[in-house]
């Protein structure tokens, strides 16, 4: 396994980490504490020590599930770092169980405070290490909201705090203002070799800010495990539900582009969409939907598979500003915004407002 941190921070995590947000909802299917305890002890034995959590998952289930395998697993806190996130009201407002609707949220510092102690009891430890702002919009940043922030790390309840941007693909804004006007130092976005942007963007910016960039979804959902086919049935509960037509049809054509290189380097299409990742200046690590053992194996091989050389990584990124060829109904979505008119934005590279030293 390797190792990064959160740019200048001090925060370590390992480049693989395991989303625990499967353990709160039933999107990819019902997970026991069997099945929590099986899943958490396979990451940790092969090397992975951050797992990412967040109170809104299951309101508060992911968290309390994770926190029993930990104080029975016998590991030590100081070896493992965990993520949370806050800003839905769930105790208030606990919303529908399998819906993707945006429920109540609150910035307040007395909510951020109160929250925090609540996923610290669940999670059974007395800090996280990355904790950061569930689904913030621009409307959202408040200056007491970064104030508590850092008060909460001078107290030593969290290590280091950011945004985590969602839920849809987008909101450029609120990563570059959290980032460069507030001192976020933790961007947790959706990024892939499928959708690059604005994880792109994000990470230069991480990187004249030394902080990091956490990629999720970064299997742009599940095209790049090689599982996605254009007649494969979405279920109406399926999280997948809110991607269209052109997701399946064309994802499986661009994967069967990418099907030799990925060969070439002794990797399946999985492995391949890891080290891209990891291979990207400023990404601190891949936040991973890792459903089983042998989705979190091939993302842990990736770690030691041979770097994809210069040459096809300038390939890879003219094939994708050219949409690989397969034009117009092959470009990604369109990016979520909070100042667009519209509402949303095409997806494309938008030069951030910093220079890189």
């Amino acid at each position: 396994m390797e190792f990064r941190s959160f740019g200048n921070t001090g925060v370590s995590v390992s480049v693989i980490s395991l989303g625990c947000w499967i353990f709160g909802v039933d999107w990819w299917g019902h997970r026991t504490q069997e099945d929590c305890d099986r899943l958490c002890s396979f990451s940790y034995d092969r090397g992975i020590t951050f797992f990412d959590n967040g109170d809104a998952y299951g309101n508060g289930r992911a968290e309390t599930l994770f926190g029993n395998w930990l104080k029975k697993s016998g590991i030590r806190r100081s070896d493992i770092q965990i993520g949370g996130k806050f800003g839905y009201d769930f105790y208030t407002d606990p919303g529908v169980p399998g819906a993707h609707t945006e429920r109540k949220q609150d910035f307040s510092p007395a909510f951020i405070r109160k929250a925090l102690e609540e996923s610290l009891k669940r999670l059974q430890t007395d800090y996280i290490d990355v904790y950061t702002a569930h689904n913030i919009k621009l409307p959202q940043f408040r200056d007491d909201l970064w104030m508590t922030l850092d008060d909460l790390v001078k107290q030593g309840k969290i290590r280091t705090w950011g945004v985590s941007l969602g839920p849809a693909i987008g909101w450029r804004e609120e990563g570059f203002q959290a980032m460069l006007d507030h001192g976020a130092k933790v961007c947790q976005t959706v990024f892939n070799l499928f959708e690059q942007h604005p994880g792109r963007e994000f990470c230069e910016v991480a990187v004249s800010r030394k902080a990091g960039v956490m990629a999720r979804v970064h299997d742009n959902s599940s095209v790049l495990k090689d599982v996605i086919r254009p007649d494969t049935v979405i279920g109406r509960n399926d999280h997948r539900k809110f991607r269209d037509e052109n997701w399946k049809i064309y994802g499986a054509k661009k994967v069967e582009l990418i099907r030799s290189m990925a060969s070439s380097y002794g990797m399946n299409i999985h492995e391949f969409a890891c080290k891209w990742l990891l291979q990207q200046p400023g990404l601190t690590c891949i936040t991973g939907t890792l459903l089983d053992e042998k989705e979190i194996q091939e993302a842990v091989n990736a770690v030691s598979k041979p770097d994809i050389r210069a040459s096809d990584l300038n390939w890879l990124l003219e094939q994708y500003q050219n949409d690989w060829g397969l034009g117009e109904n092959a470009h990604p979505c369109n990016l979520k915004s909070s100042t667009d008119p519209s509402g949303q934005v095409r997806s494309q590279y938008v030069p951030p407002p910093v220079y890189v030293a």
